[in-house]
């Protein structure tokens, strides 16, 4: 092992050591570790003998994997004091100059710091979870599959990972714990929201969705982890004092950003071309990504749709409809309106994918862009099932007299998301994180309002208009 690491590893030696002699951190966690599982296990207890009156025993079984992921994560919820108070309660404390002081570079104290809280929320979560399943075996004489163990332990680790990532990135900027505990909900209720979709698609046995789950899980851990380290420095966590709200600063920076240095709309017009410049790798790999969710939702409905449903009685109505002297098409779409109600559609699932990229630092924003490709990547296979007519077909006279704007305004967006996500993770030397941020939503702000809503807007007149029309040429309408 190097020496780089070995210094890591004393660091968090150290501060394990230290929690480990303090019994008010011990005591609360190892209760909640212990009681947890016995009030889940009696929990599991009462359910099935509930639902045997009416003879739903698989409907109580399926609830068994549900509380094995309770039980862990509450358990890593609690000890995530633990790590919000990491910099900020010993900063409180004056304790962490000596440490500070040490001959360790910044990366070096930070991972320490990570690696040493991340030790109780993992630990007292698999110990907790392995009580639950021994208490679960001794009432009900019920073990879970392989797989489904392997996931509950897999999830419940990432998630204590994520939390405790985003925990220590806090407490670097926190200036006090205090606040560092008030901005907790900024972790804890999306991971409990991300607890209920997953203990959903373990009810329901949705492996698939749990695996991918997990790696975009562990994507988040390991763009918080990277984020914490870009943005810890010693002096500035040292100096801080107290943070205020200024919003003239704030709004400042915001337009410095969103003008990118221009002072005339001709130069910012020079700025927003330049974005498409800046952008144009990224750009490419955008697309390779869009087209990536078209290949496996394609790929997925070639596996699972059965051929009998794509061949039903709904898919002959169809082709009448479409053949039709008057097909259904023809009259609700050609018209203004209809164009708003598109453009405005496409703006709002942007709206959302925008909120969602916020909150993940671009993940989110990214697959909910990818979802409508691996849909269409479905619908393609969908209908070369049917006889409808060929999937190449569709791509041609359904998607591609529109898509040929609106693929690239989608693509743009991704990159320009994609951006935002590099920028906080990599920063030019001596930014803050706050000025990082917003320096980044103000440019990807921009590309938005520059190029992707006119785009979208120009894609919505394609798709009320000459999309139709097209469709009807190749039906002979």
């Amino acid at each position: 092992m190097s020496e780089w690491w070995r210094q890591v590893l004393l660091i968090a030696r150290r501060e394990v050591r230290d929690q480990l002699r303090d019994w008010r951190i011990v005591l609360p966690i190892v209760g909640m570790t212990l009681f947890f599982p016995l009030l889940m296990t009696l929990t599991a207890n009462a359910m099935v003998n509930y639902v045997q009156k009416f003879g739903a025993e698989i409907i109580g079984e399926r609830m068994y994997p549900f509380l094995m992921m309770v039980v862990g994560f509450f358990p890593s919820s609690i000890s995530l004091v633990v790590a919000l108070e990491s910099f900020a309660g010993e900063r409180e404390r004056r304790t962490i100059e000596p440490l500070l002081a040490a001959p360790l570079d910044d990366a070096q104290l930070y991972l320490g710091k990570l690696l040493a809280v991340l030790f109780l929320p993992v630990t007292v979560s698999y110990i907790g979870i392995v009580v639950y399943l021994v208490g679960l075996w001794k009432a009900v004489h019920w073990s879970p599959p392989f797989l489904t163990m392997l996931l509950v332990f897999l999830l419940t680790g990432l998630q204590a990972v994520l939390m405790v990532s985003g925990a220590v990135v806090i407490s670097t900027q926190a200036t006090s714990v205090r606040s560092a505990n008030l901005l907790a909900s900024l972790i804890i209720v999306p991971v409990a929201l991300l607890l209920q979709w997953e203990s959903l698609n373990m009810f329901w046995q949705k492996y698939g969705v749990l695996w991918a789950t997990a790696a975009v899980v562990a994507m988040l851990s390991v763009i918080a982890a990277r984020l914490g380290i870009a943005h810890f420095n010693r002096e500035d966590l040292l100096g801080r004092e107290i943070d205020e709200l200024n919003l003239r600063w704030l709004w400042k920076a915001f337009w410095d950003g969103f003008r990118g240095g221009a002072h005339s709309l001709r130069e910012w017009l020079g700025v927003i071309r330049n974005d498409l410049y800046e952008l144009r790798w990224v750009f490419l790999g955008s697309l390779l990504l869009l087209a990536a969710a078209g290949a496996l939702g394609g790929w997925l409905a070639e596996r699972y749709l059965p051929q009998s449903l794509a061949q039903q009685a709904q898919i002959a109505d169809l082709h009448k409809a479409l053949t039709s002297p008057m097909p259904l098409i023809h009259v609700p779409l050609m018209n203004w309106r209809a164009a708003f109600a598109i453009w405005l559609h496409n703006v709002l699932t942007l709206t959302v994918a925008s909120a969602a990229a916020l909150l993940t630092l671009g993940v989110g924003g990214v697959l909910i862009a990818m979802l409508p490709f691996g849909i269409i990547g479905g619908g393609m296979v969908f209908v070369s099932k049917s006889g409808l007519m060929s999937p190449w077909a569709m791509l041609a006279f359904f998607i591609l007299p529109h898509g040929i704007v609106e693929i690239p305004a989608i693509a743009l967006y991704t990159a320009a998301t994609l951006q935002m996500s590099a920028s906080l993770i990599a920063p030019s030397p001596g930014e803050r994180l706050g000025e990082v941020w917003v320096h980044a939503l103000a440019r990807w702000l921009r590309i938005g309002l520059a190029w992707v809503i006119p785009m979208l807007a120009v894609a919505a007149v394609l798709e009320t208009w000459l999309t139709p029309w097209v469709v009807m040429r190749y039906f002979g309408g």
